[in-house]
This record gives structure tokens, C-alpha cells and sequence, in this order.
């Protein structure tokens, strides 16, 4: 049975991912910061499920939280992330805020990736799936939440870097576009849900091959651009 973790499972698409996988008998590792509250969202409480706590930026924490798993883990979804400060423009930048978006979506992948290569090598189908935004491509010029954007390009190249370097160790690496999905970051007005886009990223996990290996997807698992 397929072994999964997640980060960011307390609450939007990651939370959803780790229901989702859970209702298919999976295992679940599922990273937060700190304890899911919500009763109607609390999933700890499943046999299935490994609550793991830490910020996905202090590394430190990241490797110790690895070297505590002994199992294969047969995917890693990294999921966590953030929408960036509310100065983000070309013109008027909060550097620190950009610094701490880029150390979460573009750092923490990287980190958490290398953390837990170990499992990954255990498993006789080991596949890292990481979340990044359509908002990122390069050929997409718009400028409104730049250090998002640019967070998300980088992380796309990154993440494409990486499945060069896996591929050899048979360890698949995709990126996916989640969709505009109403959730925290989204906000109401957005296209779909995210129990539709947690299934669509699932079903991409779990049928990612080294044939698709360092390609760039939409949640319902049809080419992106880059």
C-alpha cells in the first residue's frame, strides 16, 4: 500500500490531499507548523495518519523529523506554501517579505526533498510532486504579486533540476499546477474546489513514471506551459 507525505496538510489542498489519501487506505505523513484545530478539519486522530510538526523552513527541524522515519515513503508532495507579502511590486518591494516567500516556496522544497531522500530510495516507486502556479511561467508578463511569481518560476526550475539528477536513482520529479481553487489563498471567487484539485494532484502522484519525469502539469494532469 502506498505510502504518502505531505506538507501543509492543516488546511486548503494539502488537508484535502491527506483525507483524500487516507479514504484510498493509504499512509499518511502530513506536516504542519502546528496542531490542526478545526474539529471538522482534525484528521490526527486517523490510525493511518503520522502528525509531523515543523516549519517547513527551519531545516534543522526538516531533517530531524526525516531521520525519525524509518519507512518507505513512496511520494512526496510538497505542498506548503505562501502568497507573499502584501507589497510585493516591481516598485514598491517587501524585501523581507520576498525573502521569506522564496525560503518557502522555493527553499523548502529543495530541503524537504533532500531530507527525505533516504525514504524515497527505499521504495521500489519513489515520485516527488511539487506544487507550484501557473502564475510563475515566464511567459505569462504580468507583474502583480511578483515575489510570488517569482518564487514559483524559480521552484519550477529548481524542482526541473532536480528530476535530472533523480532520474538516474529512478526517482520521478513533476510540478503541478494546482488550478485557481477556492481555498485561503484563493479566495471564493476561484474556479474549483479543492477536494477537485487534491484529487487531480493525487491521481498525477500516483500515476508519475520516469517518462514523465521533470515536466510541469495542470491539477488535471494535462501538459503546462512553463
Amino acid at each position: 500500500m502506498t505510502t504518502i507525505l505531505i506538507t501543509g496538510t492543516n488546511r486548503g489542498i494539502g488537508l484535502e490531499m491527506a483525507k483524500q489519501a487516507l479514504a484510498k487506505g493509504w499512509t499518511v505523513y502530513g506536516s504542519a507548523r502546528g496542531e490542526v484545530t478545526d474539529a471538522d478539519a482534525h484528521i490526527c486522530e486517523h490510525p493511518k495518519f503520522h502528525d509531523l510538526r515543523f516549519d517547513v523552513t527551519d531545516h534543522a527541524a526538516v531533517r530531524a523529523a526525516a531521520e525519525a522515519i524509518d519507512a518507505p515513503i513512496d511520494i512526496l508532495i510538497n505542498n506548503a506554501g505562501i502568497i507573499g507579502p502584501e507589497r510585493q511590486s516591481t516598485l514598491d518591494m517587501d524585501f523581507d517579505g520576498f525573502a521569506q516567500t522564496l525560503a518557502v516556496n522555493t527553499l523548502a522544497p529543495l530541503a524537504v526533498s533532500q531530507a527525505f531522500l533516504p525514504q524515497l530510495k527505499k521504495s521500489t516507486n519513489p515520485r516527488i510532486v511539487t506544487v507550484s502556479s501557473q502564475m510563475g511561467r515566464m511567459s505569462y508578463a504580468k507583474s502583480d504579486r511578483i515575489a510570488y511569481r517569482a518564487s514559483k518560476a524559480a521552484v519550477n526550475k529548481v524542482m526541473q533540476g532536480l528530476a535530472t539528477d533523480l532520474a538516474p536513482m529512478g526517482i520521478a520529479v513533476a510540478l503541478v499546477h494546482p488550478g485557481w481553487v477556492r481555498t485561503d489563498m484563493g479566495g471564493a471567487g476561484a474556479d474549483i474546489d479543492a477536494t477537485e484539485s487534491a484529487s487531480g494532484i493525487l491521481a498525477l502522484a500516483e500515476g508519475l513514471t520516469l517518462e514523465g519525469t521533470g515536466r510541469f502539469y495542470n491539477w488535471d494532469g494535462s501538459p503546462s506551459e512553463w
